[in-house]
């Protein structure tokens, strides 16, 4: 009988699964050394559990296990800093899946803040990337950088001066970016060739271009879409563009609130927009040339809705400035459109139009007029929009 006992509770045991662990690291000497030694032994299910402190890391860091939780004492108790890193890499580099990552903060980080690459159903949350120097063409690309995932959430971060986007969400499906703070970068928050995005109770401010909703020819995953930007405070943003020469968001134009670029299927509703100079909203086709057979430049499908407008377009970043002032009374409405593609809105909506026959053609082909667009037919259709639900159950703790 004893044996039998010893057999089957060897056979419970087998069977059970293994206990996670945590592992805990602590700022000090050895803190990048024991930091990624964590990193790397971590297996499926464990927390890396960082006090609270200042980290001084001189190389990047990186996770490649599945299902592992980074969490710190708080985005401004636990600080990696990378102020003295020598190689020009991201921070932090996630490959695996099932990974959240929260409570802690990154500053100065030579390249991107942290990014995730083919990492599904990842969770950013109360993250903050600060590069403390304010706006400079050398600060990083990206703060909160995602790619190629299904499954996305990034929610309560802030990202302070990037050089391209502080949030950017590219070549994914199923995402949600949500009570977040994106100040004084290029781009505020971008989603670039991606589908099913939902962007909302965000504020996007001090930016050159608040949220920006992009598809762009020659990457991997085309045809972005599907998209509802709404409830966020895009406000003031007015910062000039810093962006390096040659990046796609050097383009931007300062004071630029809302920006829909060659994306399909767009609602813009139940924002406040408040103080972007150049235009509030702007729903515009790619202009630069392109070879890839796959890509269709002009917006489809876009809708504005209910918006709240105030103090917008008074000192547009636009040829002829000043005769598009004086034409419209001194402040150009709140919604700019090129013309091309579809463009619906709500009853009432105040709005300009560029009239343009064709994609490229430059603004001195323009011919200004009151936008004329029909309204929307029917409800929005948000099915599969957002990032899948069990997400948003990792955040309780």
């Amino acid at each position: 009988m004893t044996i039998r006992l010893s057999i089957a509770a060897a056979l419970l045991a087998s069977a059970a699964p293994a206990f996670a662990a945590t592992h805990e690291v602590a700022p000090g000497e050895n803190a990048q050394q024991e930091l990624q030694e964590a990193l790397i032994l971590a297996e499926p299910g464990d927390e890396i559990v960082l006090a609270a402190g200042r980290y001084t890391l001189t190389d990047g860091i990186s996770l490649d296990v599945d299902g592992v939780t980074v969490r710190g004492a708080g985005m401004d108790g636990t600080v990696l800093d990378f102020t003295t890193q020598a190689d020009a890499g991201e921070g932090f580099l996630i490959t695996s899946d099932n990974v959240t990552v929260r409570d802690f903060a990154l500053e100065n980080p030579k390249g991107d803040g942290i990014k995730s690459k083919g990492a599904d159903n990842i969770v950013y949350h109360r993250i903050r990337v600060t590069w403390t120097r304010g706006p400079h063409p050398e600060n990083g690309a990206y703060g909160i950088y995602p790619v190629e995932s299904t499954g996305v959430l990034v929610d309560g971060v802030k990202v302070t001066g990037a050089s391209d986007a502080g949030i950017y969400v590219g070549q994914s499906n199923g995402i949600t970016v949500r009570n977040s703070i994106a100040e004084a970068n290029v781009a505020g928050i971008e989603i670039e060739n991606s589908r099913n995005a939902l962007v909302e109770h965000n504020i996007a401010t001090r930016n050159t271009g608040g949220i920006l909703v992009f598809d762009l020819p020659d990457l991997p995953v085309m045809g972005g879409g599907n998209v509802i930007v709404a409830n966020n405070l895009v406000v003031a943003n007015d910062t000039p563009n810093f962006a390096p020469p040659g990046n796609i968001v050097a383009g931007v134009r300062r004071g630029t609130g809302i920006m829909v670029m060659a994306n399909d299927k767009v609602l813009i509703e139940d924002n406040i927009l408040s103080g972007n100079p150049t235009a509030p909203v702007m729903v515009i086709a790619y202009t630069q040339s392109f070879e890839d057979e796959r890509y269709n430049p002009l917006p489809r499908e876009v809708v504005v809705g209910e918006n709240i407008y105030n103090g917008g377009g008074y000192d547009p970043q636009l040829e002829g400035a000043e005769m598009l002032l004086e034409a419209f009374g001194g402040e150009l409405p709140p919604v700019l459109w090129d013309g091309l593609g579809s463009l619906a809105a709500v009853e009432g909506t105040a709005g300009w139009s560029l009239n343009l026959a064709e994609a490229g053609v430059g603004l001195d082909s323009a011919q200004p007029g009151p936008l004329s667009v029909p309204a929307p037919s029917g409800e929005f259709d948000r099915s599969g929009i957002g990032a899948p639900a069990e997400l948003a159950a990792r955040l309780g703790g």
